[in-house]
């Protein structure tokens, strides 16, 4: 083989090696650990020192208790199912925003799409943790848009809208949004216009060149942006930390508790774990997509 194209190809492997199966390794085996008053807080730790016979030993104290514990528990198997909920919705109402937007951009004059999709992306020129935090001020009791709604004399009272669950979807569909509008964009930007106008001259009618055209040819992207803003979603923490209230039940939040508060790293690194194992599968079908998107374009 070609010293250059074996290069190549070690590369990523390597960097996939150093930075996510290593880690992942790491994680696991510290989920089929005990918890331990120690630095770091848990047992066993691998002694080399002892020869083979540590090593064995080693392997002979992990265990599974972590995850039947997890199985046993109602907290984490809610939180997983809560956490599937919140983000399959987020990703639903990401989707009906972004794809109007979307299809706005593309139908809008050339020389108007890089402003428009400069503005797409604006937000990401500030700290995340920043643009989360000023939903708080927005929201709140006593933010900017119940001011605005009293002002008005449309409400009496203040509208409850920080610590809920419709704070959360709020956080995360404003956060994720140009995730869905670029991949959506990208696909409506490549269509053929030739295909919509043939089918006009057909017969159809706007609506019905949109439902049996555009909508079709789009598809790549639509599922694109979708696995884009599911698979973060379903591990946010920032967002419901920050927005949700104490009924909001998020894995990411029992991870952080369990690490930082608890300081339980086993069963943190089991929860872990089974997160990742979840998002393995979305992760292969949007890998799977791209594949197929590729092949297309050729």
């Amino acid at each position: 083989m070609n010293p250059r194209r074996l290069t190549l190809i070690l590369v990523p492997y390597l960097w996939l090696l150093a930075l996510f199966l290593v880690p992942f390794l790491i994680v696991l085996k510290i989920s089929l650990s005990d918890t331990a008053i120690a630095i770091p807080p848990y047992i066993p730790k691998l002694d080399l020192s002892t020869g083979w016979h540590g090593i064995t030993a080693f392997f002979a104290d992990l265990d599974f208790e972590n995850f039947v514990f997890l199985a046993e528990d109602d907290l984490y198997w809610k939180s997983y199912l809560s956490s599937l909920r919140i983000a399959s919705i987020s990703t639903l109402l990401t989707l009906l925003v972004g794809y109007p937007i979307a299809y706005g951009i593309a139908q809008a004059p050339e020389e108007w799409r890089p402003t428009l999709l400069m503005l797409v992306i604006l937000p990401f020129w500030t700290s995340f943790l920043i643009r989360v935090y000023s939903w708080i001020g927005i929201i709140s009791n006593e933010g900017l848009l119940n001011q605005a709604l009293i002002s008005s004399g449309l409400i009496a009272e203040p509208i409850q809208i920080m610590n809920t669950t419709q704070a959360v979807y709020l956080g995360i569909v404003y956060t994720y949004l140009p995730f869905m509008i670029l991949p959506i964009y990208s696909a409506l930007d490549k269509m053929d216009v030739s295909l919509t106008e043939a089918a006009i001259d057909l017969g159809c009618s706007r609506r019905q060149a949109f439902w049996l055209v555009i909508l079709p040819l789009s598809r790549p992207g639509v599922i694109a942006g979708c696995f884009l803003v599911f698979i973060p979603a379903l591990g946010e923490f920032v967002i419901p930390s920050l927005l949700g209230g104490s009924d909001t039940l998020m894995i990411g939040k029992v991870l952080w508790e369990e690490f930082f508060s608890n300081r339980d790293w086993p069963v943190a690194s089991a929860v872990a774990v089974i997160l990742l194992g979840i998002l393995v599968l979305p992760i292969m079908l949007f890998q799977r997509n791209q594949e197929r998107q590729q092949e297309t374009d050729r």
